[in-house]
């Protein structure tokens, strides 16, 4: 992939610039087929450019407009955006604006800190990894999914939920599109029942006992695996192929760096997007009420105007200052990922587990594409020997 480098001129009359596009389907086409390409070309007419998708969108990258989309609930909401579209994310905290979204991520928020994470599960996802290992060949895409399912009916179910609903819950997010976009009625009827069957005698030490608590539980904890599964997953079979292109990396010091870097290069939230509840402007660029807002990590994340050798795998630059609003891998502001503390406990246990043994490629580098996450095109095929 391209960094972002060059600018082009908006197209005539168009205040804003704009990539290619058909005349009658507009840009749809190519954000179904190949949505980075079209980013990344669309980034070049500056640091705002117009889509016209099923609807007209407007788009940034910059850490300004990062911080103007994300640091306002009121005038952005999250209702009527792109994660509506998903029902595996149509629900729960996620589909909430203010002020009730306040409310209800502060009742959710206590176990999910950092500290909280950490005392709870660092072990628990340490003993997990250690124990799957992969030995010799093994493609690392398959590996990390069922790596992080088992992570996670740790932290949030316990060892008597039905490993085969789960499995059926989640297997529609391994798919390619347009299969994660798709209603999944009976899976999730089912994974809700096992949730409520759960929750009346929640295991000891999981997340289970605190959603059996609220109001809306079951459908919250369902929200919440299934936002914590792919994107987890995803961004492990990632660093651990870029772990075995630099052995030197392969070290407990530098795992945090590692994921950190993993999670710059190829965030698995490649697009985010909110809707505009009224008229505003951005750098004299008029964006009109209902207007969908998208803002891109994955953009972000490559601007050489914020990172040296964006294209580059350095996990050395996170010993240096970050960006401000420049490295938003899990959002920002105070809709920043609930799960950001457990998913990086269990990046880190999973990487961590690798130190010292001997990985390498059996194939390329992983290169990106983007679904309704972004995830390896090919199968990541790796070898480890211990």
């Amino acid at each position: 992939m391209r960094s972002i480098d060059d600018r082009v001129r908006p197209e005539p009359g168009n205040l804003m610039g704009s990539p290619a596009r058909q005349r009658l389907l507009g840009h749809l086409p190519r954000w179904t087929s190949n949505p980075l390409a079209l980013l990344e070309e669309g980034a070049q007419a500056g640091g705002v450019f117009s889509l016209q998708l099923w609807r007209k969108a407007v788009v940034g990258h910059s850490p300004d407009w990062n911080r103007f989309v994300l640091g306002d609930l009121t005038n952005f909401r999250s209702r009527g955006s792109l994660s509506q579209l998903s029902p595996y994310l149509s629900a729960g905290v996620v589909a909430l604006d203010a002020p009730a979204h306040r409310r209800r991520r502060a009742e959710l928020n206590p176990p999910f800190h950092r500290r909280a994470v950490s005392g709870a599960f660092e072990q628990t996802f340490g003993d997990i990894a250690r124990a799957g290992l992969p030995e010799g060949d093994f493609e690392a895409t398959a590996w990390a999914a069922g790596v992080i399912r088992q992570m996670l009916t740790a932290a949030f179910l316990g060892p008597r939920f039905p490993d085969a609903v789960l499995r059926s819950f989640l297997a529609p997010l391994d798919q390619t599109m347009p299969g994660p976009l798709l209603r999944r009625p009976i899976r999730v009827r089912r994974m809700e029942a096992a949730l409520r069957t759960n929750f009346a005698d929640p295991a000891p030490g999981t997340l289970a006992a605190h959603f059996a608590a609220l109001t809306g539980g079951v459908e919250e904890a369902r929200v919440a695996i299934a936002a914590a599964y792919d994107t987890t997953a995803h961004t492990l079979a990632f660093a651990v192929s870029e772990l075995a292109a630099r052995p030197d990396l392969n070290v407990p010091e530098m795992t945090g760096q590692v994921i950190d870097e993993t999670l710059r290069l190829y965030p698995a939230g490649w697009i985010g997007s909110r809707v505009a509840v009224g008229a505003c402007e951005f750098g004299g660029h008029p964006i009109p009420a209902g207007r969908l807002v998208l803002y891109s990590p994955y953009l972000t994340h490559r601007s050489p105007a914020l990172w040296k050798d964006p294209l580059q795998f350095r996990p050395e630059r996170f010993a240096e200052p970050l960006p401000a609003w420049g490295f938003i891998p899990f959002s920002a502001g105070e809709r920043t990922c609930l799960g950001a503390a457990l998913a990086t406990s269990m990046l880190q246990a999973a990487v961590g587990a690798f130190a010292g043994s001997s990985l390498t490629r059996h194939s390329g580098p992983a290169v990106a594409k983007a679904g309704l996450t972004l995830t390896p095109a090919s199968p990541v095929l790796l070898r480890r020997v211990g």
